[in-house]
């Protein structure tokens, strides 16, 4: 019941036809480190790397989310500009610390598709970096978004379980009308590393740290990179009232749970440095006016997300995980592919 799986379960429900039971350990209102989906920023900045299929999932997802802004607002997701800088050293995305991405380049594959995309003047790159790429995007307020996601759920027909299991395969016997399920689908994130039948060895955790603060910053703005390894500055203010997420690391096969409070403080200091507006003139780290920390625990995979379907003993079983950081921005594309696997598996087709 992570942002992946609800939003597959809504686009099977809208399809029609299916009878269908979102079973969970998780639901949203909770706090864990193995739930991802409520720790996240969550935005849409393109993550894809060319000629890969998150490029159309992340495609999709930009049009579902822009309707959601202008025709949605109960959803909690508003407009903000997208602001990234980039450093020297990261101009090859190759090496970047999000290796394949390339927003922070004039020529990105987005940038016909994000609106008003264009690179930075030379007067509007602050000290320290070489270029930069600004666009309008969207900000997800997670609070909102995933019980949004919920609700609509709810009103096309699902129906929700909290239930823990070992294997892939008991899922069949879960379908709240009694009856045996025809088709499993596995939106289980980072735990496909440890479910039976699945037990993917390549998913791994991408450990991200965040301070959410209540001050508000004038738009979504990143950095290609800083001093720290693993380490990375970003700030996106919330929709409704969601707070501003300061962060981040991105620290690969790393497990732990609880914020460093070292982590912590360059953090903030980073956001004030690259957004001064954040607090008073002089005001420092002091002027943070902290909501919480978090730590969250990215679903990512060496080969990317697994979107196809499969026979697991006899059971029918389509994947969709790893999406590793882009959950969010990449959800409604990664359901569309993961619903026509269900509608192959429907009308008998071969695996895809």
């Amino acid at each position: 019941a992570g942002v992946v799986g609800l939003t597959t379960a809504l686009v099977l429900a809208r399809r029609g036809g299916y009878s269908i039971t979102v079973i969970a350990k998780h639901m949203p209102g909770d706090y864990d480190i193995e739930y991802t989906s409520p720790w996240a920023g969550a935005n849409w900045l393109p993550m894809a790397a060319r000629g890969t299929p998150q490029v159309d999932y992340e495609t999709i997802t930009f049009h579902e989310l822009w309707h959601l802004v202008h025709n949605v607002p109960e959803a909690g997701i508003h407009v903000q500009q997208a602001i990234s800088y980039l450093r020297e050293q990261d101009q090859d995305p190759k090496k970047a610390l999000y290796s394949g991405n390339d927003f922070f380049l004039k020529d990105s594959w987005c940038k016909d598709l994000a609106p008003g995309f264009r690179e930075l003047r030379k007067d509007e790159i602050p000290e320290g970096y070489v270029g930069g790429t600004t666009f309008q995007s969207v900000c997800i307020n997670t609070q909102i978004y995933l019980p949004w996601l919920v609700s609509q759920c709810l009103k096309m027909g699902v129906r929700f379980k909290r239930e823990v299991i070992g294997h892939v395969c008991e899922a069949v016997g879960r379908h709240h009308s009694g009856k045996k399920a025809e088709i499993v689908v596995n939106c289980t994130g980072l735990m496909a590393r440890r479910l039976g039948g699945v037990m993917d060895e390549s998913v791994y955790p991408a450990r991200g740290q965040v301070v959410v603060v209540r001050n508000e910053a004038p738009a979504m703005i990143s950095t290609s990179g800083c001093d720290q390894p693993n380490e990375i500055t970003y700030i996106m203010t919330r929709a409704a009232g969601g707070g501003t997420i300061i962060g981040g690391t991105y620290a690969k096969d790393n497990w732990e749970s609880q914020p460093d409070p070292n982590i912590a403080q360059r953090l903030m200091k980073r956001a004030i440095e690259i957004c001064p507006q954040l607090v008073k003139p002089g005001e420092g780290v002091e002027g943070l006016n902290v909501i919480r920390h978090g730590v969250g625990l990215r679903p990512s995979r060496k080969a990317g997300a697994r979107v196809e379907g499969e026979v697991i003993d006899g059971v029918k079983v389509v994947h969709n995980y790893g999406a590793g950081g882009f959950g969010y921005q990449a959800s409604y594309g990664m359901a569309e592919y993961a619903v026509r696997c269900v509608e192959d598996f429907a009308k008998g087709k071969a695996k895809l």
